[in-house]
């Protein structure tokens, strides 16, 4: 795995904070410092005299560490607190196909937790352990948007446990430091993905999620193309799809959180959640994925391929296939998506001339990315809801153009987009499947 792939998110000095930045430089500036337990700071809100105060927190519920045992297999080697819920995490934290890696990591949800895991394969002279010696260290935590700052000393820890079994010291101390504070579940509060205390409120700032590396969203550009947009149909009517690919499943990972992104919009009326990702999953998972009616994921086991009703989208590497046959027609890059294709490409384009005009080293997608999906998601949206409230509610090729769609090509994505929101417009575009 190239080293970009694990490095963190940004890098700068600290000294060198601007306070007349947008509100997403100073917070990318200051979470990707990461040496803190609680990161606090004001930040004036773009387009706003207000102020408020952002507290980041780790909220660490649990460390713990997995061993692959020659005659149990994978088992939790030790965790704090010790009387932790884990189980299943020894098959999250060490995903199937691992043993013929040297190292990876992997994000993975636990009921209402995020947690985040590093995997090393260490080879030692060994008859009983066989010539190598497997592990992986993890944390759980309340929300997933901390988990990267602390890939580096899990990786750490790994290694430290391979060369020394059974110290765990360090891990404790930093539990003490890092753990979080839960709600209480005697009020009937249960920790949620989609609400923690460690989430900022999304009317005050905008949607934030710092998690993965720089150079992310180019290689998921890179290696999808103009496929993108075929995931962002799919993940704006809020499908289940399945990440498939052999380990490593670290950059899978990020595939997964890029795809949520595609899919985040801001029109608060449509009363629907942004996607979230549950990352890796594995056969332990089925029953779970059995009653779920939307998310995206990933996964190391082939066997997946031939559960169909567990998914509506199957990504196998670059190949994007569905079961529906009234989906299989958004499988097709329809001319205004390599129009799309072409303005995403040009703006990050225009974005990279203006970081190097700066003077700054690092360039990073995120934000030419999110923002992109996001504005493209807004005026697609509200273009149908003013349709909807209008006298007539027709819906015309020039409003299809208008929300950068093919009259023609993208005229079953709309139709099941206005379906499955519920949008009552009369769509006026003719079928050329159907002349009049």
């Amino acid at each position: 795995m190239a080293a970009d792939d694990r490095t963190p998110l940004l890098k700068h000095d600290e000294n060198e904070f601007d306070p007349f930045e947008s509100s997403r430089r100073q917070l990318r500036k200051l979470i990707s410092s990461g040496n803190d337990k609680t990161l606090s700071e004001t930040i004036s809100i773009s387009g706003s005299t207000s102020v408020t105060t952002l507290t980041e927190l780790d909220n660490i519920v649990a460390v713990f560490v997995v061993a692959f045992d020659i005659r149990s297999g994978n088992v939790i080697e030790w965790c704090i607190p010790e009387d932790t819920e884990l189980d299943g995490v020894e098959f999250k934290a060490m995903a199937s196909g691992s043993h013929t890696l040297d190292r990876d990591f992997v994000y993975f949800r636990k009921d209402g937790y995020f947690g985040l895991a590093c995997f090393e394969n260490m080879r030692i002279q060994s008859e009983i352990e066989r010539g190598c010696r497997m592990k992986s260290v993890g944390i759980l935590a309340t929300s997933y948007t901390t988990l990267y700052r602390h890939m580096q000393f899990l990786e750490t820890q790994v290694r430290h446990l391979l060369e020394t079994p059974g110290k765990y010291t360090q891990l404790k101390v930093f539990y003490e430091d890092r753990k979080g504070v839960l709600p209480d579940v005697s009020d009937g509060l249960r920790p949620s993905p989609l609400s923690t205390p460690s989430t900022p409120s999304r009317d005050l700032l905008p949607e934030m999620k710092i998690t993965h590396p720089a150079g992310c969203f180019s290689q998921f550009l890179q290696f999808f193309g103009n496929q993108i947009f075929i995931l962002w149909k799919f993940a704006l009517l809020q499908r289940r799809i399945l990440f498939f690919s052999p380990p490593p499943i670290g950059v899978v990972c990020y595939r997964v959180y890029c795809a949520c992104c595609l899919g985040h919009h801001n029109v608060t009326s449509l009363m629907s959640e942004n996607p979230q990702p549950h990352f890796y999953v594995n056969v332990a998972d089925i029953e779970a994925l059995e009653n779920e009616v939307s998310y995206i994921a990933c996964t190391t086991e082939k066997i997946f391929e031939s559960k169909t009703h567990l998914y509506d989208v199957y990504v196998d590497n670059q190949l994007v296939k569905v079961n529906s046959p009234g989906l299989k027609e958004l499988l097709k890059v329809s001319d205004a998506d390599k129009d799309k294709g072409v303005q995403l490409n040009n703006q990050r384009a225009a974005h990279r001339f203006e970081i190097e005009e700066l003077g700054e080293q690092e360039f990073d997608d995120e934000d030419v990315f999110t923002n992109f999906f996001v504005e493209l998601n807004d005026r697609i949206f509200q273009t149908l809801l003013e349709i909807s409230n209008s006298q007539d509610r027709q819906l015309t090729s020039d409003h299809m153009k208008t929300m950068g769609l093919d009259p023609q090509g993208d005229r079953s994505f709309l139709m099941e987009l206005v379906e499955h929101y519920g949008i009552d417009v009369v769509l006026m575009v003719d079928n050329p499947c159907c002349p009049k």
